[in-house]
């Protein structure tokens, strides 16, 4: 009976230990190093505060650490660009952005890995079974711990032709491929069904004008299992969706390469895009944006993209620095990993490259939304 007793006390304070963290994110660690990795450089991070792992995606490896940085798995074999993640609490599986394309990006990938495979254009979203992740060297393909999910819709804009205001461009709204994802109610809205929202990567080409939108896309994965297939990178399945639930659109200026890293944040319904700047001198180029999730969109004309009649327009907050109808903060972190811990706190990635490969210092911040600094360093 002591025994029991004693399981038992000690159960309930693991319990209590966990809930406390998340629902106090002051709590958590002040810093978490990764890495250095012979890798890409980090491309996005989630955190499980519940079961207390957090997840990096370095370009063609995902790791799992504990909140100390202690690595428990790694997952490798990926050829493909493994982009921004999110974990899912309603299933507790770990989401993230993966494309397989034939431009600079993914040609850089295949000698990073030195591969001299040709792959098909396709766009996923990897899912993982993070339970399983538990060693490191874990093979993406072989050891049953991921599915992906094709998005055509992607596949079809990448490919587009389109005719704009200056002439007929490759690549419609200037997708590139996909990048920022993350969990969150409909736009207009706070609370509700959680939906998968995903950014497009954008093209920085500053000599067309129909590229000055993010998009974003919303997908209701509650009958995704269908379309859940193991990925060979040898015979690229084409299981999806035919359409998303919602594409929305974010008027902030040309960026370089669109929403790195995509993020909600549920305390104050904003939905923070971490980007690298822009290069259109008549843009004010932020590095960071937050859409205001509170506004319900408008559909109306977009500015400099003839062929689509009308769009869902998600306004930014009211918050930052300001020129015209641009909102947004020039910050210099975020686009390599942003993670929302509840109560306006954030674990940001600060990314580093030295002789022995790439890696982040992971830091926590709580958002202010001031003019001159979107956060404060918990110190």
């Amino acid at each position: 009976m002591k025994r029991l007793y004693t399981f038992a006390v000690a159960l309930a304070t693991c319990i209590l230990s966990n809930v406390a963290i998340a629902q106090n994110p002051a709590s958590l660690p002040r810093t978490i190093e990764s890495g250095p990795f012979k890798a890409g450089h980090i491309q996005g991070i989630a955190v499980d505060t519940d079961q207390k792992y957090i997840y990096y995606s370095y370009t063609t490896m995902l790791i799992k650490t504990d909140m100390q940085g202690n690595i428990v798995g790694t997952v490798t074999g990926l050829l493909g660009h493994l982009g921004d993640l999110d974990f899912n609490d309603e299933d507790g599986r770990l989401y993230g952005s993966l494309e397989y394309k034939n431009d600079a990006i993914g040609q850089g990938i295949l000698r990073m890995e030195r591969s001299t495979r040709t792959l098909q254009n396709a766009f996923y979203i990897a899912i993982f079974d993070v339970e399983r992740i538990t060693r490191v060297g874990m093979d993406a393909e072989k050891d049953d711990i991921m599915t992906t999910v094709y998005l055509p819709t992607v596949l079809e804009d990448y490919l587009a032709e389109v005719v704009s205001v200056e002439g007929k461009q490759k690549h419609r709204l200037g997708c590139s491929g996909i990048d920022g994802v993350t969990f969150g109610p409909k736009f207009g809205k706070k609370g509700g069904k959680q939906y998968l929202t995903v950014g497009y990567g954008v093209y920085g080409e500053t000599e067309r004008s129909d590229n000055d939108y993010q998009v974003l896309l919303q997908y209701d994965i509650s009958k995704w299992k269908k379309y859940e297939h193991k990925l060979s990178q040898d015979d690229m399945h084409q299981q999806g969706p035919a359409k998303p639930s919602g594409e929305y659109f974010v008027k902030t200026g040309n960026t370089t390469y669109g929403v790195q890293n995509l993020d909600y944040d549920p305390s104050t319904n904003l939905w923070m895009m971490a980007v690298y700047a822009g290069t259109k001198k008549h843009y004010p180029n932020y590095t960071l944006f937050a859409a205001d999730g509170s506004a319900r969109p408008v559909t109306k004309a977009l500015d400099g993209v003839p062929y689509i009649k009308k769009g869902k327009v998600v306004a930014l907050k009211a918050a930052g620095k300001q020129q015209g109808e641009i909102r947004g903060w020039y910050w210099g972190v975020g686009s390599t990993g942003i993670c929302s811990l509840g109560d306006g706190y954030f674990y940001l990635s600060h990314n580093y490259k030295i002789e022995q490969g790439q890696g982040s210092t992971i830091r926590l911040y709580r958002f202010t939304g001031e003019e001159d600094a979107a956060f404060q360093q918990v110190k």
